[in-house]
């Protein structure tokens, strides 16, 4: 038996209906030839319900865990080769999507300017970004990856995403990443609705508990209590463990326990966590994850882009004593929230405040969350529960270490840009976190997407995509838009080779 309360209903209006003989899903009788893309060939027979050398009837074709933009690629790719797909999502429909609903853009090689990017991105000026920030991670790999980022965008806009111009001029420059037009909220939803479109079944509030892996076809315990799906071919696109806290307290100590976590809280690891189990060689490193600063008041889960930090590298960051810790202008690009997520994750109690007045302010977008805010740097000591002697001498310090040149000299440590006297009040102040995105520990995978054991050999038709295999590509580094586009690439080479395997 093969469902969970509320996954017959939903059936409704797909191309697959719920067959109470074979307790399972099936395409509705004559509903596959009409799905666009699918020849006479590809087509599975309706009403019956195929079997595993093992015995074991078959759920689907390709079984997808996952419901972020990695996932949905899987699913739409599997579908359009002719396999009949179900998607299980952890999440409740209403904040399905995984962490692709708090994205933007997506990174992508062109070798001109296109409706949706600016200039050129060739391949090797993206070769040279991911080698500068990805360490030893898979070049075979990356290159294949930066070859497909060519075309994903065109992929996508047929699948029904839609980009924004880059003529707008609403848009921060950027000759590499197109921008989704709505931002990923968009992107999940239209990836949604052309899956349904096609005939995916998508089962919600559908936690996967285990995977099985030996013994026969790939197979999945779902739910509480548990139920398990069979499948001919397994994507696994279930992101990190950054919502598991115990996990990430294992790795990162007491620490975590002040993390928030920017993006869903159901990306928990378990899928991953099977996949070791099961001998998947692991690539990247649990204690490493892509974090950046954000205002200590962001919710503990879902808060997105809009609770990081914008103006750090102006003011001073000083830590839970009031002692400067890091050069606070050593970054000052794009980079500087990956930057400062790190350094405030490594603080005492993993906890930082940041400082600046009434001039300094006008220079930044301000936070989502009001300033802090006194009329002397005693009294805003105070209010953040800090010693205000200690403050005192840090900010008296700090403003006679500054030279001509926009730096400071005799001060440990020094700040060398942006360095301006903190002097006019009202003073303020933000309590910063670091926000997780995700953890940078997954599987190795080849060029067609099937995790790889240790001895090199694929788990029998068991393929991933997206954050779980990403550190093949990223290793525990961080590019903007790198993310979005691993999960698109590798989903839509996961789909197509988990429904050519399925359908051999």
């Amino acid at each position: 038996m093969v469902f969970l309360p509320g996954w017959v209903e939903p059936l409704a209006g797909s191309l697959w209906e719920f067959d109470p003989v074979l307790g399972s899903f099936c395409a509705k009788a004559g509903a596959l030839p009409c799905v666009a893309g699918l020849g006479p060939s590809q087509r599975r027979p309706s009403g019956s319900k195929a079997m595993a050398m093992t015995g074991v009837p078959y759920d689907c074709d390709v079984l997808v865990v996952g419901g972020g933009n990695a996932a949905l690629c899987a699913a739409i790719a599997a579908r359009r080769a002719g396999a009949a797909v179900l998607l299980l999502e952890a999440a409740p429909k209403a904040l399905r999507g995984g962490n692709a609903r708090h994205s933007r853009n997506m990174r992508v090689m062109h070798d001109a300017p296109t409706p949706w990017v600016r200039g050129r991105y060739p391949a090797d000026d993206y070769l040279a970004d991911l080698r500068r920030v990805a360490g030893n991670a898979d070049d075979g790999l990356a290159r294949l990856f930066v070859d497909a980022s060519a075309d994903i965008v065109d992929w996508l806009a047929g699948n029904g995403v839609r980009f924004q111009s880059c003529a707008d001029e609403v848009l921060p420059y950027s000759r590499k990443t197109a921008f989704f037009l709505g931002g990923g909220k968009a992107l999940v939803n239209a990836l949604y609705a052309t899956a349904d479109g096609l005939g995916v079944a998508i089962r919600y509030d559908s936690t996967v508990r285990g995977l099985h892996l030996r013994d026969g076809a790939p197979a999945v315990t779902v739910g509480e209590p548990g139920v398990t799906v069979t499948a001919r071919a397994l994507v696994v696109a279930s992101g990190g463990f950054q919502a598991d806290s115990g996990w990430l307290r294992r790795e990162w100590g007491e620490a975590a326990d002040r993390f928030a976590i920017r993006g869903t809280p159901h990306a928990t690891g378990i899928p991953l966590k099977a996949l070791l189990d099961e001998g998947a060689e692991p690539v990247g490193a649990a204690d490493r994850c892509h974090m950046v600063a954000v205002d200590g008041r962001a919710p503990p889960f879902d808060g997105g882009i809009v609770t990081r930090l914008d103006g750090i590298a102006h003011g001073i960051v000083v830590d839970r004593d009031g002692r400067r810790f890091a050069d606070e202008g050593a970054v000052v690009g794009p980079s500087r929230y990956t930057a400062w997520g790190e350094l405030v994750a490594r603080c005492p109690g993993a906890v930082a405040i940041s400082i600046f007045d009434a001039a300094i302010e006008t220079r930044f977008r301000p936070s989502i969350f009001p300033a802090i805010r006194a009329d002397s740097i005693g009294e805003l000591a105070r209010d953040l529960g800090i010693s205000p002697p200690a403050l005192e001498a840090t900010v008296a310090g700090f403003n006679a270490a500054i030279t001509g040149g926009g730096g400071t000299a005799g001060v440990d440590p020094p700040k060398t840009r942006l360095a301006e006297p903190i002097t006019v009040p009202p003073f303020g102040a933000y309590p910063v976190r670091a926000g997780v995105t995700s953890t940078c520990l997954g599987v190795r995978v080849d060029e067609r997407a099937r995790v790889l054991r240790r001895d090199g050999a694929g788990l029998e038709g068991v393929y991933a995509t997206g954050v779980v295999m990403a550190p093949n590509i990223l290793g525990c580094g961080y590019l903007a838009g790198g993310a979005m586009t691993v999960g698109a690439v590798f989903g839509r080479i996961a789909g197509r080779e988990a429904a050519a395997y399925a359908l051999r």
